[in-house]
């Protein structure tokens, strides 16, 4: 024993927390040497959260991408619909984020291009997290969901749209373009 120690560190925020050192990582490991790893890590992010033994870390990941992947296809189906109904993007965008919709979808990282300035939905959802990372993160919710017996009827639904996603030729493209599947279906 060289008395090393293991965590898993995944990161949360995107390439813009990234560029900004605003990530959130989600470490699990063992409680010793946590204080170096978030002395560390701290240099890179926001926030440093231990969440517990090795492999909690990925845990929290793939439940926070999972609901993620649900809020996304959500923010995206109620913008296609307001718009749709004849709202304009920004005014209903702005409803909802001063209502019970908010979300980090909704208010960062709008799905309808020209509401947010800088969201990969203004270009082209070129660049960000690619629709195949999403579809890989909710498969292994939904292996892990399987494995622990867990319900997660609104995981695998997002996983079936982002596979659906992937397989018409948008898996490199930024997972928002879901806004944009919606409407060729």
């Amino acid at each position: 024993d060289k008395g090393a120690d293991f965590f898993d560190a995944p990161v949360s925020g995107g390439v813009g927390a990234a560029r900004d050192a605003q990530l959130t990582f989600m470490v699990g490991g063992g409680n010793e040497h946590f204080p170096i790893v978030k002395d560390l890590l701290s240099l890179l992010g926001k926030s440093v959260v231990h969440c517990g033994a090795n492999g909690t870390g990925q845990a929290a990941k793939i439940c926070n991408n999972m609901l993620l992947g649900i809020s996304m296809i959500g923010t995206a189906e109620a913008m296609n619909l307001g718009i749709k109904l004849g709202l304009d993007p920004k005014l209903l965008a702005g409803i909802i984020n001063s209502s019970s919709g908010r979300c980090w979808s909704s208010e960062v990282y709008n799905p309808t291009p020209g509401v947010v300035e800088g969201a990969p939905s203004g270009n082209n959802y070129d660049g960000g997290f690619g629709a195949a990372l999403m579809a890989k993160d909710l498969g292994l919710a939904q292996s892990a969901a399987k494995e622990f017996k867990a319900a997660t009827p609104l995981g695998k639904h997002a996983q079936d749209v982002y596979a659906d996603i992937c397989a018409s030729g948008m898996s490199k493209k930024d997972f928002s373009v879901v806004y944009k599947y919606l409407q060729e279906t």
